[in-house]
């Protein structure tokens, strides 16, 4: 465990200077992704994460674009770190992606460069993301009849992919020959080596300005500030065990089958711990998470629930410990397959957080987010002669709603806390043989709440092509993994997915499974709200009123669930009525 560096008496002044300057260098480090990048995933979506570590490995500074991938860098960093030691050089660059070493899911690449500076190691600048393709059986890095790592694609151990300069040949075509999208996977590798080379010269920037010794000091004592602040967090929660238990839906393998997963919080003074001791064994099919996974998982739900000001960094998580037994769904065993880990692993964990943390602190906890739904697709896309890679962003829920605050609209999964970014609809067209037929906000998909859940969307699209490979992954299927509710609130609706083959009537869609999409088929997603916190009668009437004249709910809804009568001409509330019906309702 890392422990909080002491204090100094390094300038205030100059410490925050120099804080805001590391995480701008992060911020850029993105931002270079962001304009290099070929691939939506990275361009649109944003779906990765950029870190500044010490020469040491502690975390000094982050831009987590996607949390769950941010909470495990400091994993991959010290797979990649002990396994060369003595053997770093100036200009060497690493890759890195094995679950069983540091890792989290094959897609998620990291990319790691050591910064040198007057002939020592200060600093690694890193980038990690989810690539299109890591070959295997999947689709998109997604296999759900993976029965074991090897089927989900290829697994890189911590390699020096370039060498005090010079690419490694051997290794760079070992790595694209393994993929089918060649052409896309080496431009995404590419970016990402680019961008940790723009954190480099930034980084000598700041070694120049400023000195290594003055910046170590700095870092300590960020470091040590954030440490101070989480546990003032955790000091203000009442010293106790609460326990919780989430279910995804199944693992792709066993179809008929939920696995739990059960947490007990235990709060010490400034101490917690996260203890997934009761959690199920793991499983078959590829819903297993690492424990690189797992320990961000909880961490991203925890720190969604504390001051959003505190920096998450070595000092950040200093005072908090992780339980999870080896072979265990949160701590599998080799070779277990991982690749759903990242999507509905990761949102139970986090589900299992904030059930918890409601017990001690529930105006801090979240209602139920909606689970990821949308599948993977991979094919050939006939206007441009190219491959692509499809993981349906548009299709996003909402999320759950908090103490004093609606959900936000069209924001899930968990695993992002809102970080996704929606892709743009005509972009989308162009980069995909599909044709969106419809995308809108859906009607009393929320769960109804003093303050209700974020709406979730009806998201619809027809295949222009054939031989379109699709895989469903995702949650959120069944009553028991809807969004809950709150204190009171209500949870969000059943998820369900649908396919229309030629001319035959929709049929219902298997989540964790793999279809064959071809010309003229149609395919459409019912994502659900978020949540619902505190008794739906609790929620001011006009309030109500303003969602059924916005269409969000229905007069059906506000009369049944929250217990207000509105005109269905005028949509003024009939206070009378809705008096009657609200009578005693809460207590």
């Amino acid at each position: 465990m890392t422990q909080t560096p002491t204090q100094t008496n390094t300038d205030p002044i100059l410490v925050a200077v120099i804080g805001n300057a590391l995480d701008g260098i992060t911020r850029e480090i993105g931002q270079t992704m962001l304009r290099t990048s070929r691939s939506p995933i990275f361009v649109e979506a944003r779906d990765f994460a950029t870190s500044i570590f010490s020469a040491d490995c502690r975390l000094l500074a982050q831009t987590h674009y996607i949390p769950v991938i941010g909470g495990a860098t400091p994993f991959a960093q010290r797979a990649i770190a002990e396994f060369f030691v003595g053997d770093v050089q100036d200009g060497d660059v690493f890759i890195h992606n094995d679950p069983f070493n540091g890792g989290s899911h094959l897609p998620d690449i990291t990319i790691t460069r050591p910064v040198f500076w007057e002939g020592e190691l200060k600093f690694w600048a890193m980038t990690k993301g989810h690539n299109a393709d890591v070959g295997g059986g999947g689709v998109v890095g997604f296999n759900p009849a993976a029965t074991d790592v090897h089927d989900e694609g290829i697994r890189i151990p911590p390699t020096k992919i370039i060498a005090e300069g010079k690419l490694r040949r051997d290794a760079w075509e070992m790595i694209l020959g393994n993929v089918r999208m060649r052409s896309l996977v080496e431009s995404v590798l590419n970016c990402q080596i680019g961008a940790t080379a723009i954190g480099e010269r930034r980084l000598h920037g700041l070694l120049e300005k400023y000195g290594p010794s003055t910046i170590e000091q700095a870092s300590d004592e960020l470091l040590a500030a954030s440490a101070r602040q989480v546990r003032k967090e955790i000091e203000q929660i009442p010293d106790g065990h609460y326990s919780s238990h989430a279910l995804v839906d199944n693992d792709g393998i066993e179809k008929n089958r939920a696995y739990q997963i059960a947490l007990t919080i235990k709060v010490q003074g400034s101490k917690m711990i996260f203890d997934f001791s009761d959690s199920d064994p793991q499983a078959a099919g590829f819903i297993n998470s690492p424990l690189a996974n797992t320990v961000a998982s909880a961490h991203l739900a925890l720190f969604g629930a504390m001051d959003p000001d505190i920096r998450y960094n070595s000092g950040a998580i200093e005072p908090l410990e992780l339980i999870a037994p080896a072979g265990s769904i949160v701590n599998p065993l080799e070779p277990a397959p991982v690749a759903a880990c990242t999507v509905p692993t990761c949102e139970t964990i986090a589900g299992a957080v904030w059930l918890a943390l409601a017990q001690a602190i529930p105006s801090r906890a979240h209602a139920g987010w909606a689970r990821w739904c949308t599948p993977a697709t991979m094919g050939v896309n006939p206007r441009t002669g190219r491959p692509f890679g499809d993981l349906h962003f548009l299709g996003k829920g909402g999320s759950g709603a908090t103490e004093g605050f609606d959900g936000w609209d069209h924001l899930s999964p968990a695993n992002t806390l809102g970080g996704l970014r929606t892709p743009d609809p005509e972009l989308h067209e162009l980069d995909t043989p599909y044709l969106l037929e419809e995308l809108e906000y859906l009607k009393d998909s929320a769960g109804a709440g003093q303050w209700r859940g974020g709406l979730g969307v009806r998201y619809r699209w027809k295949v222009l092509a054939d031989k379109i490979s699709c895989a469903t992954y995702g949650s959120g299927f069944m009553p028991e993994t809807a969004p809950y509710g709150l204190l009171g609130g209500q949870p969000g609706i059943v998820q369900k997915l649908t396919l229309a083959q030629g001319e035959a009537e929709p049929v219902a869609v298997e989540t964790n499974s793999f279809y064959t999409l071809n010309k003229g088929d149609v395919f459409e997603v019912t994502a659900s709200g978020g949540g619902g916190f505190g008794h739906p009668h609790l929620r001011p009437a006009e309030l109500v009123a303003r969602d059924v004249r916005q269409e969000v709910v229905s007069l059906d809804a506000a009369r049944t669930n929250y217990g207000v009568a509105i005109d269905p001409d005028t949509f003024e509330v009939l206070s009378e009525e809705t008096a009657r019906l609200r009578a005693g309702s809460t207590k």
